[in-house]
Formats: C-alpha cells, sequence, structure tokens
C-alpha cells in the first residue's frame, strides 16, 4: 500500500470516527451542566462543579485507561490532568472528597480503551473554547484557576493531531476501527450520565 491510499484509508476511519460519535457528542454538549459553563450567565460555582465532574472522568482515565498505552503513548505523561483539576479545585476553595466511577464496564480492550481516550483527549481541544468564556470573571482572568481548560496551551492542537495520528495508525495496524467507534460512543454516554445527575 502506498503513502498516499494509507493516509486516505486513515483519513476515512478518522471521518468516520468523529461522524458515528456525532450524536453522543452533541447530546454531551446541550445538557444544562455543560451549556451552564458557556454561557455569559456563568456562576463560580457551576464552574467548580463541573471541575469537579470532570475530576471524576480524569481520575477514571488515568486509573483505568492509561495503563493500556504506557508502552505505546510516547508522551502519555504529558497528557494527565488529574492533577490540573485539583489544582483548580484548591484555587477556588473547592475539595474534591469522594471519586465517582465513570466508565463503568467489567473488561475492555485496549481498540475499545482508546476509543474512551480519544473523547477524553478531544475534551481538551474543546476546553480552549470553555477558557475564552471563563476567562472573562476577573477572578479566573490570570493563570489561576485555569490551568485545566488551558490545556497543553499553545500545543494543544498540535497534541490532539499527534494523538489523531496514534488513533489512525493503530486502527489501520489492527484493523480495529468498530471497537475503538464503540469505545468512545461508550465513553460520550457514560460521561453525559455522569453529567446528567441534578
Amino acid at each position: 500500500m502506498n503513502i498516499d491510499s494509507a493516509s486516505s484509508i486513515a483519513s476515512n476511519f478518522l471521518s468516520d470516527l468523529k461522524t458515528q460519535t456525532s450524536d453522543s457528542h452533541r447530546r454531551l454538549e446541550e445538557l444544562p451542566v455543560s451549556m451552564s459553563i458557556m454561557s455569559p450567565d456563568m456562576k463560580i460555582e457551576d464552574y467548580s462543579y463541573y471541575l469537579s465532574l470532570m475530576h471524576d472522568v480524569h481520575n477514571d482515565t488515568e486509573g483505568l485507561i492509561f495503563p493500556f498505552f504506557s508502552e505505546l503513548i510516547e508522551d502519555l505523561e504529558q497528557r494527565r490532568k488529574k492533577h490540573l483539576i485539583e489544582d483548580d479545585l484548591l484555587f477556588l476553595n473547592s475539595k474534591k472528597i469522594n471519586s465517582e466511577k465513570v466508565f463503568q464496564t467489567e473488561k475492555i480492550s485496549t481498540p475499545f480503551a482508546l476509543g474512551i481516550l480519544y473523547v477524553v483527549e478531544g475534551s481538551t481541544l474543546g476546553g480552549r473554547f470553555i477558557l475564552k468564556n471563563v476567562s472573562k470573571f476577573p477572578e479566573l482572568s490570570g493563570d489561576k484557576g485555569v490551568s485545566y481548560f488551558n490545556g497543553y496551551g499553545d500545543r494543544t492542537g498540535s497534541f490532539w493531531k499527534l494523538f489523531l495520528n496514534f488513533v489512525a495508525t493503530y486502527e489501520q495496524e489492527n484493523n480495529c476501527g468498530d471497537e475503538i467507534i464503540e469505545g468512545a460512543v461508550f465513553a460520550f454516554d457514560s460521561i453525559y450520565k455522569h453529567f446528567d445527575r441534578r
């Protein structure tokens, strides 16, 4: 297979992945708790609550999903974000006491785990848009309290591209697109259930 046809197959898969998860993604974004932090009327309590929910997501991801990729993704350690949320919550005088399990599943495969990681990594990209809104608040206008949504800073786009390259290559080498998509839909739906608790 030549390079052009390989990259075409890779981009077709990434396009399928985005398309087949778009409904789940939209449902999650339309939840009141998701919309609250994009609102011009956002309250700091909404922001703290959202961070607390995302802490559960990252706690579960780093404990359950990261071990699958410790030998496969070179920059995996740089992708840890739970500590950033903890720093932000500390700044907001909001302490995280108990962690909830988000991904309720027994046995998962590496491709399924990759689908989950795709969703969690993708949220970093979206976080840059949220940052624009929350930075309008005087107490969040500096570097304090926004380290999580700051993501990888100026490298957020390049980190996302590197990750997508990994996903596409892994799918090509292992022919496991359906399982990756299944994992991604599961992740969106699990986070939706986690967020829809009020």
